[in-house]
């Protein structure tokens, strides 16, 4: 066989194996207290684990790229719908305390659910808040933690968050504002483009997919309870950043420059923490796997080859 054919057939199984391992992204639910909490899965059962825990207002399907990536030839990736998101239960906030201690238990518990015993967390935005209370509460479980625009310290937030500090402040006076301005169109598609220079990359679906979802009965309730709670993950930063220092964990910080609420300055603050965490600034925004999967995906299998060399 000459050269070319060898080459195209090599070629022809690469996408072959590539092609299984997109169909071999699994959608399930699992029962957790009375919540059925809706999961993707990828990759083989035995592999290591990555936690994928996602943001606002999205779900699990910001991790699609991930899923369908090479990263689950090797790895169990595992990324869950929060309560009150995507395709989990949505319980009224009469019945659920939509608060980020009361999500970091039901995660916990989901884990638990599927015996996953070690794991690497993988943390986007509302994802670090829950996933650096499961670190606190179990770090004998973290074996890494990936940070992807997740804030643990205050130089990571924008001006934008004086308004939102307002309504912290004094809720009765500020909410009516503040949930026209979190819940509308505007909002919604900002947080994906923020400042790119590129909005022709960023698929305009995922706003609106997002949009159609804050809109639906019972939602806007969820989400400015939970948000009015996320006061509370300012003033865990100091415990969080004090664990950070005290374990070291191998630490992978991906950051879309782009981002108009989560800025530059919160992934070097890291650094501080934890010296030798790896810091890549991307040419993205808050939700950086809208532009840069390919790269977000090498980053992330370049980090966890070399934890596997240790």
């Amino acid at each position: 066989m000459t050269l070319l054919p060898k080459i195209a057939c090599l070629a022809l199984v690469m996408n072959t194996i590539h092609a299984f391992s997109q169909d071999r992204v699994l959608y399930k639910t699992v029962q957790v207290d009375d919540l059925n909490i809706f999961y993707r899965e990828a990759g083989p059962t035995n592999g290591p684990v990555i936690l994928l825990l996602h943001g606002v207002p999205t779900s699990s399907r910001m991790y699609q790229p991930m899923l369908e990536s090479t990263l689950s030839d090797k790895y169990r990736l595992i990324a869950p719908d929060f309560p009150g998101f995507g395709h989990s239960s949505w319980p009224s906030p009469k019945e659920f305390s939509y608060t980020f201690d009361h999500l970091e238990q039901v995660t916990e518990k989901f884990a638990g659910a599927l015996n996953l015993n070690r794991y690497t967390l993988y943390l986007h935005d509302y994802g670090g808040p829950v996933g650096m209370r499961m670190a606190v509460a179990h770090p004998e479980k973290v074996e890494a933690i990936i940070i992807q625009n997740a804030v643990s310290h205050e130089e990571g937030l924008s001006s934008l968050w004086a308004a939102r500090r307002a309504f912290w402040n004094d809720r009765a006076s500020h909410e009516a504002a503040f949930r026209k301005s979190f819940l509308s169109l505007e909002t919604t598609r900002n947080r994906h483009l923020g400042t790119s220079p590129h909005p022709q990359r960023i698929d305009p679906d995922t706003w609106t997919d997002e949009y159609y979802f804050l809109n639906q009965p019972g939602q806007a309730d969820i989400q400015i309870d939970l948000f009015f709670d996320y006061q509370n993950n300012l003033k865990a930063y100091p415990a969080w950043q004090k664990w950070l220092r005290e374990h070291q964990p191998p630490m992978l910080i991906l950051w879309g420059r782009y981002d108009p609420s989560f800025i530059v300055p919160g992934a070097e603050a890291y650094k501080m923490d934890v010296p030798a965490a790896e810091v890549h600034i991307l040419d993205a925004g808050h939700f950086a796997l809208d532009e840069q999967a390919p790269e977000v995906i090498s980053l992330t299998e370049n980090f966890m080859q070399k934890r596997k060399g240790h």
